[in-house]
């Protein structure tokens, strides 16, 4: 795309994404999560992660992960175990509570983003629906490049 083309559907765009975080805050809220909270408890069901790598990952310092990680783990969300063969090395994982809170927002999420293409034009909701799975894949393509470099 075009450096011209921003200001007009891409422009409209990131207002809509703008828009739908809120909704997504307010949806996860019901699983008594926040956003940082949320995606960091995705990072972790793809498997456990040091600090420095969630710091990554998320874009983030790596005492901003530890203060977010902490939280988590006086909910009984999160566990910090040592990393097995190196020992200056704590691995993060979801515990079984973590992984039903995380489920629970996630269904949250569904419902009321589901309820909100449920207003598009007749016809669009699935299509505004897997646009939104498409932006996801980007995103993490995006990321992966961008941490690579």
């Amino acid at each position: 795309m075009g450096i011209e083309r921003v200001g007009g559907g891409a422009g409209l765009a990131g207002r809509a994404v703008a828009r739908l975080a809120k909704v997504l805050e307010l949806a996860v809220a019901e699983a008594d999560l926040s956003i940082p909270q949320y995606r960091m408890l995705i990072l972790l069901a793809d498997g456990s992660a040091a600090a420095s790598e969630l710091a990554g990952k998320l874009d983030v310092s790596p005492p901003s992960v530890t203060s977010l990680i902490d939280g988590l783990v006086a909910r009984g969300l999160v566990q910090r175990r040592p990393a097995a063969g190196d020992r200056r090395r704590v691995d993060h994982l979801l515990t079984a509570k973590g992984h039903a809170v995380l489920r629970d927002a996630d269904r949250a999420a569904a419902v009321q983003l589901a309820s909100v293409a449920a207003a598009a034009e007749p016809g669009q909701a699935q299509a505004a629906l897997d646009a939104l799975a498409i932006w996801g894949g980007a995103m993490d393509r995006y990321r992966d490049e961008q941490m690579g470099r």
